[in-house]
């Protein structure tokens, strides 16, 4: 029998065993957790009237696999609910967030009264979860992005902790149409990933209308049994098939497993379970009459306290994230012609070669980007994502989650914009994530506008917190992949196609928001900003300049966001307030923006913008920097009327 057939002989054995298992709940436990899902309810009910907002029949379908899942499946501690050890629960349909809340409270996190601050300014319950409350790892209700995040969280757990926790992700069925999750089945079945377990809440409804296949639950199954996955259809209201179906899940070896629950919106709740109109709104005067209703079905002599709660086994490793260095300082020769591209990768083997928690992650462009110079320290540190750019992101989230890893994710530039959403996510989920964007702007020359980033800026500068480094040489490049390791939050690195020169020596220090003058002389008449292929052109610029009888200062800004305010006003005073910007991007949100926005407030400087201002098109990268403006001929002509006004 050949390997291939052996591994899949033993998946088929162990997932017949694990259909054929007996599962069985006493009384006494059945009872608990049917209560316990209609306490769940009533807390979902009284919060959001608290708030006169929330969605409270979107938490009924789902009330007795939270109760399941929380009281009889999942292992984690109370005393820290982001240890490294403990199951992970991404709740990707995030407008459920009272159930979830009620859930922790009724675990005994915090007192269950608490809940009734939902949505309030002073209260970190908010509408949709983030992780201000030290029970969430990320932030969800953007539809559809949970899983991947679930992913990233599942294929650490397997590959690099090597640990028992399992991660379960519950999801919306109107969220599953959307493609992001489509991308996530995808790699969760492909890398076997059998420590995850997702949960469709299949409750028929959505927002406006029912979703497209409504309880067509055999189109689920295929659907989901497509994908790799072990798939599973079970009544979501009863606790017995919720709970063998999850202990399958646990024995089921070599795929994922998804638990297809059909289920009904506002479950249990009179004249309202089933019916449309209801999502997201309070029940308003009809609460205390369905909270009777449920209370009413409640079996007495149950127990009322905190139910108890499985402990995990302490066997995630503890690791170190905080030491991101270069195994070795930069190695270049002044001059010497390296592409920014082909120094983050040597960076990027370097960071891998000192910390063994730096990984890669990238969408088959590996030998483009060259991450895949980390397979050169350890292919194991590298996860290929294919051409799925929104679970590329998501993924790489999820692998930074409980600081388990340093990612570094990257694609083209310009692929990133796919992946915007998740990327707005992760600044609400405080991720802390590096992402690098090759072959930017028009130097790439012929390949033509589709993979042309010149948006990137603009994209990475809206982020909040986000830090965006733009190297001009291999020496900065280095630098920038090191120090973006150790900054918090999203970063971004763009990184350029063409060689271009080295200019900084190796030892030069960089740090964000301090950039540097690397041309000067005495009583300069302007100042030109450029950055990457364009702080090139400057140079060569200034020299012509110079033939002019024009004296041209050439500042790199290292960082677009934070950029150096100092350095920047410092120069313009000195350069006779005229500056000129030059970016291998449009001219919304970029280089130039930036830097107007910095010296917005001072007087008599005056900021000429140099960008792309059309959809460009195919040609020599030298031919293309000239006719849209930004290479040296363009600029040195530019800086000559500046100085003339």
């Amino acid at each position: 029998m050949k390997c291939g057939s052996l591994l899949n002989f033993f998946v088929s054995f162990a997932t017949s065993q694990t259909n054929n298992m007996a599962v069985t709940l006493d009384d006494k436990t059945v009872a608990e957790l049917r209560n316990l899902a209609d306490r769940l309810r009533i807390d979902s009910i009284r919060a959001t009237n608290a708030s006169k907002s929330g969605h409270p029949t979107s938490c009924a379908s789902m009330a007795e696999i939270m109760s399941c899942l929380f009281f009889r499946v999942m292992k984690y501690k109370l005393s820290e609910p982001r240890d490294k050890s403990s199951d992970r629960f991404i709740l990707s349909k995030g407008h459920a967030a009272p159930i979830l809340y009620a859930a922790w409270a009724e675990a005994g996190l915090f007192p269950v009264e608490d809940i009734m601050n939902l949505r309030k300014l002073d209260s970190d319950l908010e509408g949709h979860p983030t992780p201000r409350l030290n029970f969430v790892d990320v932030a969800t209700g953007s539809l559809g992005q949970g899983l991947s995040v679930a992913c990233g969280m599942a294929y650490v757990g397997k590959h690099f902790d090597k640990a028992s926790y399992r991660t379960y992700c519950l999801i919306g069925d109107g969220e599953s149409a959307e493609g992001s999750i489509w991308e996530a089945l995808h790699f969760a079945g492909h890398y076997r990933l059998d420590n995850l377990c997702a949960i469709f809440d299949i409750n028929r409804l959505g927002q406006s209308e029912p979703t497209s296949l409504q309880h067509n639950m055999e189109v689920y199954r295929k659907r989901l049994e497509a994908f790799g996955f072990h798939a599973i259809v079970v009544d979501g209201h009863d606790v017995e098939e919720l709970c063998k179906a999850f202990d399958e899940a646990s024995a089921t070896v070599g795929r994922p497993t998804a638990i297809l629950a059909k289920t009904f919106k506002g479950y249990k709740f009179p004249t309202i379970s089933d019916e449309l109109d209801w999502h997201g709104k309070p029940l308003g005067a009809k609460a205390d009459e369905v909270i009777r209703a449920i209370e009413q079905q409640m079996q007495p002599g149950t127990a009322t306290g905190a139910p108890k709660i499985l402990e995990p086994l302490n066997d995630a490793p503890v690791v170190d994230i905080d030491d991101v260095r270069l195994s070795t300082p930069p190695a270049y020769k002044m001059g010497e012609m390296i592409a920014t591209r082909f120094a983050y990768g040597t960076a990027l083997a370097k960071l891998a070669e000192h910390n063994p928690r730096v990984i890669a992650l990238d969408g088959d462009t590996k030998n483009s980007t060259y991450s895949d110079r980390i397979k050169k320290v350890s292919a194991e540190r590298y996860i290929e994502c294919f051409i799925a750019e929104q679970n590329l992101v998501g993924v790489a989230i999820g692998a930074g989650c409980r600081n388990r890893t340093i990612p570094y994710v990257s694609t083209f530039a310009a692929f990133f914009t796919r992946a915007f959403d998740q990327l707005r996510m992760g600044a609400i989920s405080q991720t802390n994530i590096t992402c690098v964007g090759s072959h930017a702007g028009v130097s790439i020359g012929e390949d033509g506008p589709s993979q042309m980033a010149l948006e990137d800026l603009a994209m990475f500068r809206a982020i909040p917190g986000a830090t965006v480094f733009y190297p001009s040489d291999a020496v900065s490049c280095e630098r920038a992949a090191e120090l973006a390791g150790k900054t918090k939050g999203i970063c971004f690195i763009r990184t350029s196609r063409p060689n271009t020169a080295v200019i900084y020596e190796n030892e030069q220090v960089f740090s964000a928001g301090k950039g540097h003058v690397v041309r000067s002389h005495d009583q300069d008449d302007l100042v030109i900003v450029g950055a990457g292929v364009t702080l090139h052109e400057a140079l060569k610029a200034s020299d012509m300049l110079m033939e002019a009888g024009i004296k041209a200062a050439v500042i790199d800004p290292f960082t677009i966001k934070p950029i150096d305010h100092d350095l920047l006003v410092k120069e313009a005073t000195r350069c006779n307030g005229r500056v000129l910007t030059v970016e291998d991007h449009y001219p919304e949100g970029g280089l130039g923006e930036a830097v107007a926005s910095t010296l917005a407030e001072q007087r008599n400087v005056i900021v000429k913008i140099l960008a792309v201002r059309e959809v460009p098109r195919s040609g020599p990268p030298e031919v293309l920097l000239e006719h849209f403006g930004i290479g040296a001929k363009a600029i040195a002509e530019a800086a000559k009327k500046l100085v003339a006004l």
